[in-house]
């Protein structure tokens, strides 16, 4: 397990941007290059749901929910030790508390139980 920490969540009118951060600050850079990491978000009275992921490895592979596609992009800075969740066009259907997650050779991207580090998530809320 490695400690995460989620920044970047806000309140933000429909059809607005945000960026979320998740910081990987106390790996070292081999063990950050080595996580496949996803996003999930959870909405008051709701399951958490899987949001986004990006694998590691030489052919960077990501996967996003339907609700999200063309909308939201994950990516990464190895040498910052960060991903980012790029949130474009949201709207009141994404405000939820978001996480990032991170595991190694992850199997099944879109099931939080194969990642075993988590962050203690970040409010985003979407005013329509």
């Amino acid at each position: 397990q490695v400690p995460l920490v989620e920044s970047g969540g806000g309140q933000v009118q429909a059809g607005g941007s945000l960026r979320l951060s998740c910081a990987c600050s106390r790996c070292i850079l081999s063990t950050f290059s080595s996580l496949d990491m996803g996003w999930f978000r959870q909405a008051p009275g709701k399951a958490r749901e899987f949001v986004g992921s990006l694998n590691s490895g030489s052919s960077v592979t990501s996967t996003y929910v339907d609700s999200v596609k063309g909308r939201f992009t994950i990516s990464r800075n190895n040498n910052r030790k960060m991903w980012y969740l790029q949130m474009n066009n949201l709207e009141s259907e994404d405000t939820a508390v978001y996480y990032c997650a991170a595991g190694r050779s992850v199997q099944d991207n879109r099931d939080s139980r194969y990642y075993d580090s988590w962050g203690r998530g970040t409010q985003v809320t979407v005013s329509s």
